[in-house]
This record gives structure tokens, C-alpha cells and sequence, in this order.
């Protein structure tokens, strides 16, 4: 019984950061029209990238979250943030041109950063197949210490791809509490009774690369339950 009350508190553990951070976002993202007077999202990050002269950073809209893309100079924001005016999409617009200054000052974190995710990425690629070589390259060598050592090897690959992302978190909160922050609170971007939830959803932000890193270790205990069967 002890067991499985711990096993659920870490499944508890792993899982409620990034439902939290969903709940804060979509919290946020209405009424979608809160700063149509200001601009969308893409319209102020349009305004805040030339007001840092930024003017080589595009502005994009994203199928796959949103984000800054370094190697094309690209804040790409999701439909819902790139078209709408919530409070949610003006302030992850500001959060992701936030990485676009740190990019443009070559700060050290942050090429650090995408140093990690560069690495986390290839670790996160090589580690599926990897799961599914192990026992197949057993059977077929009838050599279970081979087998052994491929699983060591993804497992260890997505440990990597998860510890990776933890070690991105200084760099989300600079973007998010040096950077947006100030920029949002000193050109009065918001309403003051918007601050305080500005600040949250601007830590929801931050975490978002933890709620994802939690998420895939519990990927890896479900590839670790499957193959013990």
C-alpha cells in the first residue's frame, strides 16, 4: 500500500507543473480581446523587437508552441497568442522577444542554453529507438549484456534530454523577470491590476521547459514498465 501512495505522490509530483502551467495560460487568454486597443500579441513583439532594433528578428506564427528560434531570428508564437490581444498572448510575446535580446546581447547563458537543447534534442532523437533496439539486438545476438548495455544507453539518453531542460530554467527567468518584466512594467504595456497576473503567467513561462523535462521522465518509467513485461 506504501508503495503505491508513493507512486502516486510522484506521478502527483511530475504531472501538476505542467498543468499548472496550461491552467495559467489559458486562465489569461480571456477575454482575447483585453488589448485590441494596443495590438496583438505579434504586434507587440513587432513593436518591442524595433524598439531594442531588432528589425532583422521576424515575427511568425507557430504550429509547435511558442518560442524563439535563434538560428532563423525568429519569435514564433502560437495562432491563439500570435492573433490575439489576452493578457496571456502580449505577455509570452514579451517573454520570447526577451530571448531575442539575450540572443542579440551574446549572453553567455544563453548560448549555454542552446548548447543544452541542441544536445537534449540529438539525446531525446537517439533515445526511442534505442528502447526499442535493446531487446531486439538480445534476441537476436543471445547476448543479454549487449541487450543490457543499448538500454543503459537510452536510458541514459533521456535522462539527459530531461536534466538538460531543468538546467535551461536561469535562462527562462532571466527572459521572463529581467527582460519582459521591466520592459512591460516601465512602457506601461499593461494595466496595473494586470501585474500580478502578468507575473504569473510570465513564471508559467519560465517552467514551461521543466513541466516538459517532468513529463518526459514519466515517458521514461512508461517505456521502463513496458519493457520489463
Amino acid at each position: 500500500m506504501l508503495w503505491i501512495v508513493v507512486a502516486v505522490c510522484l506521478v502527483v509530483a511530475v504531472v501538476a507543473p505542467g498543468i499548472w502551467v496550461k491552467h495559467v495560460l489559458k486562465k489569461y487568454s480571456q477575454p482575447a480581446d483585453r488589448y485590441a486597443e494596443s495590438g496583438t500579441g505579434a504586434e507587440l513583439a513587432r513593436h518591442l523587437l524595433d524598439r531594442f532594433e531588432l528589425g532583422r528578428v521576424k515575427v511568425e506564427e507557430t504550429e509547435v508552441g511558442d518560442h524563439y528560434d535563434p538560428s532563423a531570428e525568429a519569435v514564433r508564437l502560437s495562432a491563439e497568442n500570435f492573433s490575439g490581444a489576452s493578457l496571456t498572448a502580449v505577455t509570452v510575446a514579451a517573454h520570447e522577444v526577451g530571448h531575442a535580446i539575450q540572443h542579440a546581447r551574446r549572453e553567455r547563458l544563453f548560448a549555454t542554453r542552446q548548447r543544452v537543447v541542441t544536445w537534449a534534442a540529438n539525446a531525446g532523437r537517439l533515445s526511442g529507438p534505442l528502447l526499442i533496439a535493446a531487446p531486439v539486438v538480445g534476441a537476436l545476438l543471445r547476448t543479454p549484456q549487449i541487450s543490457l548495455v543499448v538500454l543503459a544507453l537510452a536510458v541514459g539518453s533521456m535522462l539527459l534530454a530531461s536534466v538538460a531542460h531543468l538546467v535551461t530554467l536561469p535562462v527562462e527567468f532571466d527572459a521572463s523577470f529581467n527582460k519582459a518584466l521591466p520592459v512591460l512594467e516601465e512602457g506601461r504595456y499593461l494595466r496595473d491590476e494586470d501585474l500580478p497576473h502578468a507575473r504569473r503567467i510570465l513564471r508559467a513561462a519560465a517552467l514551461t521547459y521543466v513541466a516538459a523535462s517532468l513529463m518526459s521522465l514519466l515517458n521514461l518509467g512508461r517505456w521502463l514498465a513496458v519493457l520489463r513485461r
